[in-house]
């Protein structure tokens, strides 16, 4: 393996945080007996605590439920402040396998070829476990690249081809062209990436003045864009799961989608012990309050 590509992994997850992140990561990965919390999102980018906060709490052991990861939303009042924090949580084991495309899903190695921070780790031997499988993710994401994209040019066509693909395959609501929008804010991120982690995998190419020439042969290729046909396949089925799950098992579901009311409407509901318990049931009772607290603002 490419040591220049796992040093650069190492790196880009090493990058520091606020410590308000980190103290609700490492609250999270402690709570939970975990073996690592991972950072991600728009966040991570800006700096920002405002919002939601994404992370991956990644467990020891194997996966327990087969419909995963389990997602949940929380709320953290720490130094005068709300910190709100949207949790999808599932094995170390697990994240590893679907990171180098060893399962049908399609959005762990595509979203964590993108930046993330490794921000805390139960021990050493954690935190080097989550580098290789975020490295593995790289090397995922590239492989696909290099089969989707052009014969040649730029690193940027060829991810493009990588995330519109992934888009497609997904539930999605980016709206067209969000491809773009991801290797522009991230252009640093990926500078450089895609050359390393062919190399780490024996993909053959040419660069001539930021213009590379794949070299996969045509048996390689050929089982690449297979293997993404059965994952593409399942995309949209497997989202459909996953939602239909997260429908009743999203914990905190009342008070994530009372603060999302009041942050777009400014209407405050009130998040009694039955919304709380029952959100999908509680809906049209929350919608009529909400519908009468701006009859009575307007």
């Amino acid at each position: 393996m490419n040591a220049v590509l796992e040093d650069r992994i190492a790196t880009a997850l090493a990058r520091e945080v606020r410590p308000e992140v980190a103290a609700y990561a490492r609250m999270l990965g402690e709570e939970a007996g975990a073996l690592a919390v991972l950072f991600y999102g728009s966040n991570l980018r800006s700096g920002s605590l405002e919002g939601v906060l994404d992370f991956y709490v990644l467990l020891a052991g194997p996966q327990r439920e087969r419909i995963w990861p389990r997602v949940s939303y929380r709320e953290w009042a720490v130094g005068g402040e709300v910190l709100r924090a949207k949790i999808a949580t599932l094995s170390l084991a697990k994240f590893r396998a679907a990171a180098s495309g060893a399962t049908r899903d399609t959005t762990i190695w595509a979203r964590f070829v993108q930046p993330s921070a490794l921000i805390w780790a139960r021990d050493e031997a954690a935190r080097r476990a989550v580098e290789e499988a975020v490295m593995q993710a790289a090397l995922t994401a590239s492989r696909l690249a290099a089969a989707l994209g052009p014969k040649r040019g730029r690193a940027d066509a060829f991810w493009r081809a990588l995330f519109r693909a992934t888009y497609r395959a997904e539930f999605r609501i980016e709206k067209p062209g969000r491809e773009n929008d991801i290797l522009a804010v991230n252009a640093a991120h990926f500078e450089g990436l895609l050359p390393l982690a062919w190399e780490a995998q024996g993909i053959g190419f040419a660069c001539e003045k930021d213009i590379f020439v794949t070299d996969m042969n045509q048996r390689r290729r050929a089982g690449v864009l297979a293997w993404w046909r059965s994952r593409r396949r399942m995309g949209k089925p497997l989202n459909l799961l996953r939602l239909a799950k997260a429908t009743a098992t999203f914990e905190g579901a009342a008070d994530y989608a009372a603060w999302k009311i009041e942050r777009h409407t400014g209407v405050a509901l009130e998040v009694t012990p039955f919304r709380q318990r029952h959100p999908l049931l509680a809906a049209p009772g929350a919608l009529w309050s909400l519908w009468r607290a701006r009859r009575r603002s307007g």
